[in-house]
């Protein structure tokens, strides 16, 4: 039997988040039989919200990634990884330049947003040197890309050559079940949005489209953030105080979206949002407005939603969907026979044992 294949997940931390989410489940999901995984974390246990309990994890313990630098190398250099595999633009800064170091060591950078728009956004708060992230990234061997948009973003932007950037899209889970819920059962239109409150998310073009609706509706919005107290602000001078609930956070993600008649995003860049992907899994269809990463890709318009260009059209999107007769079933199938745990999960098993393949050394 060959040797199984040592593979180091790579993360700021274990806190709520969609990176998070997915490259802790990977690093507990892939197959034991093929490869050993460990998840290093340069942060602390204090702050873990992600349980992980199949798979070795070690915690560097340091306040900030760029603190973790001599850690991650000691690491490596005990445990001798065969691939290295890390999330988030600082970390793959770091990871790129420290591969310059290893070079019998496959690095994989999993990029999780559109790094052109953030680099060119003032509110990001991303302080990385754009020319430090290009060089990071040229030296890595393998890009993940969650979507095509991100793909592109790359090519165009970074002139990274398409032989060393693959397209896998964020896993769907089983965890979310099926909604019962009839549409509008009460007679009150209840709308959701879930994700981290910055201006980038769009909650207040949402919140603008929505004081122009004429129908009885009620909003919930789940996530906290330096954003609050302004889209709170806008909600009071919109005079939508009655009809908006906000949820800074819940185990309860299902129960919410099950509760629910559309998903409403506003953003203006994604990476490939899992909060929409799992509003489908539960059978709740979504009216989102047009944003580059990957939005295009998860939404079927008129099987699971519908996308809007802008104000007006989100409006008149918002009566389309009201009148749409919506199959929950149809709704959930969409995302589940295209990013289902399994295929997504296959999809990294074979670019990992493809990257340490003779051909490939």
């Amino acid at each position: 039997m060959e040797k199984k294949i040592d593979v180091l997940f790579v993360l700021p931390s274990l806190r709520s988040g969609g990176a998070e989410r997915v490259m802790s489940f990977l690093a507990q999901n892939i197959d034991p039989a093929l490869f050993n995984s460990h998840l290093l974390i340069t942060g602390s246990d204090e702050d873990q919200k992600y349980q992980v309990d199949k798979i070795p994890v070690t915690f560097l313990n340091k306040s900030r990634v760029k603190h973790a630098v001599f850690g991650i190398i000691k690491f490596m250099i005990k445990n001798k990884p065969k691939i290295v595999i890390g999330a988030m633009g600082h970390v793959n800064t770091m990871l790129g330049l420290i591969g310059l170091f290893f070079p019998k060591t496959k690095f994989v950078a999993r990029e999780t947003t559109i790094s052109s728009f953030s680099m060119d956004s003032e509110d990001t708060g991303n302080d990385r040197p754009a020319m430090l992230y290009r060089l990071a990234l040229k030296s890595q061997d393998m890009i993940i890309c969650q979507s095509i948009d991100m793909k592109n973003d790359l090519i165009e932007n970074f002139g990274l050559p398409t032989s060393r950037m693959v397209v896998i899209n964020n896993p769907v889970t089983t965890k979310f079940k099926l909604k019962e819920r009839t549409f509008a059962a009460d007679n009150v239109l209840r709308f959701i949005s879930i994700g981290r409150l910055t201006e980038r998310k769009g909650f207040q073009r949402v919140l603008k489209a929505l004081a122009e609706f004429d129908q009885p509706f009620h909003y919930t919005i789940i996530g906290s953030g330096d954003y609050k107290d302004t889209l709170v602000n806008l909600v009071e001078s919109l005079g939508l105080h009655e009809k908006i609930t906000f949820v800074s956070h819940t185990d309860k993600v299902n129960e919410y979206l099950a509760q629910n008649d559309l998903y409403l995003q506003g953003s203006y860049v994604e990476g490939f949002p899992n909060a929409l992907l799992e509003s489908c899994a539960t059978g709740t269809p979504a009216v989102v407005f047009d944003a580059p990463g990957g939005i295009n890709e998860i939404i079927l318009p008129g099987v699971n939603g519908y996308i809007a260009k802008d104000h007006v059209d989100f409006l008149e999107k918002l009566e389309l969907s009201i009148n749409h007769p919506w199959s929950p079933s149809a709704v959930r199938e969409s995302v589940y026979s295209r990013y289902s745990e399994e295929k997504i999960l296959a999809n990294y098993e074979d670019l990992f044992l493809d990257l340490v393949s003779p051909k490939k050394n």
